[in-house]
């Protein structure tokens, strides 16, 4: 006995896989980050500075529904893990029993009474003693699930604080896109009016005054189109809020935001550390492989301890009385010995479950290196095409300056102007686009590093 409690500190699951990192050991070149430590461990209050916005990220961390469910899995996991833990404790139970039996008639004359009466109060321990690491094998996996779940939702909160951000850059594009194409067509109405009284005094023509008005109904048009999508944006938004969203509780623009900060990636170990999916993969794995030492167990002896101790009387008021007590101890000692293959099929299924779960944390890994090399890539392009971009505004709002200076002198036709116009107005909302796209970039690339919360559950410990 002795040595069988000494062993049930011992199971049969297999030593934890450690894959090589089935990625390169770096960052492409081509999107090389800034150096110094992964911005990952910067928490969101920190990276998000614009008080706006962790006001939104903050009533969707608190009203999100679907973190709510995340949350519900997590204690259901924990209710999982101490069920599992009860197991290796001995179970006391306490019972009050009444029986009545009715005899036949030959054995009724016998004892004088055709029914028996019965009373039992009995106290019962049982008690598996864990030999071969069975049950601790199972709560470990109960337990990795358990941390698998709060992974999950950690990466939940961080995907969640992503899509508050990026719908909240969105929001400022359309309002200062909207902006831009207000401006624009308050100065062609301007302009209208004006081709509009030439032509009545007869020093213009019909053809100006419909260009002219053509540019003001694509200006309306456009705003029309911004409007659409910015109210379709901030549906999407109260969604991941959770609650309605006031449009005009909302003021700055995208300089405003801060998230022109440099991003550290650091290398791409970190993301073992530093992403919740990847994290969650290889306790899904350990899981597998504390199923598997259960798999195994199951092939050797199962002892199991019971002792009974109570009284028995067949008087209610005697059931505590002097000599009614009794009591039991059974030791048991259970082997499998033909079961049909079933056990070694449940092995092999256990160590197929194990193979499956291992490529899917080799994938996650892949798919997180993948997704910061994007977020470098997109970052670096970005910030090149908007400075190209800024570039063209300038030079297409000289143009279109000149053009106006040119028919105004009666040099050229209005047709230039509208052209001119038309280009400039097209930059001028592909400059707000890129400059929201770069900013969003940002955002996707903490995201992708696993940024959002660096403080983490205890491992292992259930509280």
């Amino acid at each position: 006995m002795l040595a069988a409690l000494l062993a049930a500190g011992c199971t049969l699951a297999p030593r934890p896989a450690h894959p090589d990192l089935p990625t390169p050991t770096r960052y492409p070149s081509v999107a090389a980050s800034p150096p110094g430590a992964s911005s990952a461990r910067i928490g969101w209050r920190t990276f998000f500075a614009d008080p706006e916005l962790t006001a939104l990220i903050e009533r969707a961390l608190a009203n999100n529904r679907d973190l709510r469910a995340a949350a519900a899995r997590i204690e259901q996991a924990r209710a999982v893990v101490r069920i599992r833990g009860a197991d290796l404790a001995p179970q006391i139970s306490g019972s009050l029993d009444m029986a009545k039996i009715g005899v036949p008639d030959d054995l009724a004359m016998l004892l004088r009474d055709d029914t028996l009466t019965t009373y039992a109060g009995l106290l019962q321990t049982r008690w598996e003693i864990d030999l071969f690491g069975r049950l601790r094998s199972l709560r470990a996996a109960a337990l990795e699930q358990y941390l698998a779940s709060a992974e999950a939702r950690r990466g939940l909160a961080t995907s969640l604080i992503a899509q508050v951000a990026a719908g909240y850059l969105a929001d400022r594009e359309y309002a200062e896109r909207l902006a831009l194409a207000r401006d624009t067509l308050a100065n062609r109405e301007r302009a209208l009016h004006l081709l509009e009284r030439r032509y009545q005094v007869g020093s213009g023509s019909k053809v100006d005054v419909t260009q002219a008005e053509t540019l003001r109904t694509q200006a309306a048009g456009e705003i029309q189109g911004l409007e659409l999508a910015r109210a379709q944006n901030l549906n999407a938004l109260a969604l991941l809020l959770g609650a309605p969203i006031d449009a005009s509780s909302l003021s700055h623009g995208l300089a405003q935001v801060g998230l022109d900060q440099p991003i550290p990636a650091g290398l791409p170990s970190d993301l073992l550390a530093n992403r919740p999916d990847i994290a969650a993969a290889e306790h899904q794995l350990r899981g597998a492989e504390a199923n598997i030492g259960a798999a195994r167990a199951a092939f050797f002896p199962n002892i199991s301890l019971t002792a009974i101790a109570g009284s028995s009387s067949d008087d209610l008021d005697g059931l505590f009385a002097k000599g009614t007590g009794l009591w039991l101890f059974r030791p048991t000692l259970s082997l499998p010995i033909f079961t049909a293959g079933k056990l070694r099929a449940n092995l092999r299924g256990s160590e197929a479950a194990r193979d499956e779960l291992l490529a899917a944390y080799e994938k996650s890994i892949q798919l997180g290196f993948r997704d910061v090399a994007d977020a470098l890539a997109q970052r670096r392009w970005l910030a090149d095409q908007l400075a190209t971009t800024e570039a063209l505004v300038a030079t297409l709002v000289e143009r279109a300056r000149l053009s106006q200076l040119r028919y105004d002198a009666g040099r050229a036709a209005y047709l230039e102007v509208l052209d001119a116009e038309r280009d400039r107005f097209s930059a001028e909302q592909r400059r707000v686009q890129l400059q929201r796209a770069w900013l969003a970039s940002g955002v996707a690339l903490y995201a992708a590093l696993g940024g959002g919360f660096p403080e983490t559950e205890p491992q292992g410990r259930i509280p």
